[in-house]
């Protein structure tokens, strides 16, 4: 109720402000401004042996105002953030809330089409900084995430050269959890902490500053141990469910000739270094967690050092014919590896994915068959050779009800799949079904030693769009699963057969969505009489 009117009243303010707009005289401007900064005394003075803090904070303002003969109106609204004060993809579970989705500020260097600027030499090079969307080909590895209402962005800097037909961009960002006075070094706490914890006695506390609490099985209703799992507000997943890297440095390279297109991608992200700590006494009881910033200055552990984990690779893109003729076909291959350590400090090794696909379209009717794979750990080593997909939309490439790489996480085993799409385009109407096989690429044990079966089921996805009008679209879609007795044992729900029998194997899905995106100053356009 109380988003709806909220809805409401931002509904009659636009049309308040559209009114008026004719009436009298309406401003309407922003400014973003992000601030650097590196803190070693600022405001008192600080412990030998602190650590410099760094950080950058972000200011981003709309400036409202209305003029009329007797009256002046005037609204600021401000946000004012630290880069990676907040997670980069929230869960269903933080609910709806207002919140900064995007505040950025696009500054161009160079454009050989103004001659206003002077620097030449270059077509066009522009900076982006501010919180972003960071959207890289079919957003397999770097997206927006747009499927899931909350979407996803980064706060980051991002350089962007268009030359001759190549496009490099160059991206950096930077996250601390505060600007507070007072706050030294650079550690960083990944999101997705609970602010309160059982301790080792049972006893309801709060969480530790600077720690991520440990528990039985990682879980919250379980009291802290030593030899627990981290125990994260949200479940924690792979894709950046949990914005838990602390610093990344990107490069994206393409090239497009005739109909052919090849990309390149170089990601490198850092994790925190954290160690096993504790906090209370055999009184009062222990939480025991993961330090990623020092309790007091004698803490010698260096809390500035990272994890560093490096993603790269190759995607191609080639269409032959076209859609009216014989018919076109489209062509996509890409390999990406994985090296380095993980967020854990656990050494990657052959770490990769790999996908095939040919979509053949003639007229309105298309279809698709398709390979992914991506590696998983093998039970018996030591080292990490799971394939993580890093910060994309894995809702678009496997399966829409979501079963992998996703909030609910995915089999440590990785995974293939093999999967055919038929699609129909029309002028407003658009109906495909896709159907996937899934199945784990390492064997993955059981709690009593034995290996489950690599297979683990199917689905089939049913999907309908419509464009009502420019400004309105309708989208229904349905899903089935059937699963194997495996997937409940791979997705990490159950652990023995008799448990995995808990749960039913077959599982559907539906939705309608309503999608409004009105242009406010839209107007139609005027025939002119010659």
């Amino acid at each position: 109720m109380k988003n709806f009117k909220t809805t409401r009243i931002i509904f009659l303010s636009l049309m308040l402000l559209a009114y008026c707009t004719t009436k009298a005289q309406f401003t309407l401007s922003g400014q973003l401004r992000t601030r650097t900064e590196v803190r070693n005394g600022l405001g008192n003075l600080v412990l030998k042996g602190s650590k410099p803090a760094v950080f950058t904070s972000q200011r981003t303002r709309l400036n409202f105002g209305y003029k009329w003969d007797r009256l002046t109106f005037g609204v600021a609204v401000q946000d004012v953030r630290v880069w990676g004060q907040d997670a980069s993809s929230i869960s269903n579970a933080d609910g709806n809330r207002l919140m900064l989705h995007e505040g950025w500020a696009d500054l161009t260097l160079f454009n050989s089409a103004d001659t206003t600027i002077k620097a030449k030499g270059i077509d066009l090079m522009s900076l982006k900084v501010g919180r972003q969307e960071l959207i890289y080909d079919d957003v397999r590895l770097i997206g927006n995430l747009d499927w899931l209402q909350q979407a996803r962005r980064h706060d980051m800097a991002l350089l962007k050269t268009v030359h001759k037909g190549w496009q490099i961009d160059i991206g950096y960002a930077f996250n601390q959890n505060t600007d507070a006075f007072g706050y030294t070094g650079t550690g960083y706490v990944p999101s997705n902490v609970p602010a309160y914890v059982k301790n080792s006695l049972g006893t309801l506390v709060p969480t530790p500053a600077g720690m991520l609490p440990m528990a039985t099985a990682g879980n919250a209703a379980n009291n802290s141990s030593k030899t627990g799992a981290p125990v994260f507000m949200n479940p924690p997943t792979t894709n950046g469910g949990n914005q838990d890297y602390k610093s990344f440095a990107s490069l994206y390279i393409s090239k497009k000739i005739k109909q052919t297109k090849f990309s390149a991608l170089f990601f490198n992200d850092n994790f925190g270094k954290y160690k096993l700590d504790s906090a209370g006494s055999d009184a009062t009881g222990y939480v025991y967690g993961r330090r990623f910033v020092a309790a007091s200055a004698a803490d010698p552990f260096n809390y500035k050092g990272m994890n560093q984990r490096y993603t790269y690779g190759l995607m191609l893109n080639q269409t032959i014919g076209n859609a009216s003729g014989f018919g076109k076909i489209a062509f996509q291959g890409a390999f990406y590896a994985q090296s380095g350590k993980n967020r854990d400090g656990v050494k990657m090794k052959d770490a990769y994915h790999y996908a095939l696909s040919a979509t053949y379209q003639k007229g309105k009717i298309s279809i698709t068959p398709g390979y992914e794979f991506l590696s998983g750990n093998d039970a018996t080593t030591a080292t990490d050779e799971k394939f993580d997909p890093l910060y994309g939309t894995p809702h678009r490439h496997w399966g829409f009800m979501d079963y992998f790489y996703v909030g609910t996480g995915s089999p440590a085993g990785g995974l293939k799949n093999p999967y055919f799409k038929v699609k129909y385009t029309g002028t407003a109407l658009t109906a495909g079904v896709d159907f996937h096989l899934f199945s784990i690429d390492k064997s993955m044990k059981k709690a009593d030693g034995s290996f489950i079966g690599k297979d683990l089921g199917n689905e089939l996805d049913f999907l309908l769009n419509y464009n009502m009008n420019k400004f309105t679209n309708i989208e229904l879609g349905y899903s089935i699963m059937n699963a194997t007795g495996s997937m409940a044992i791979a997705k990490g729900q159950a652990t023995t057969d008799a448990a995995a029998a808990n749960y039913r194997r077959t599982g559907n899905w539906f939705y309608a969505m309503i999608r409004f995106s009105p242009d406010f100053f839209y107007t139609k356009p005027v025939a002119i009489k010659q």
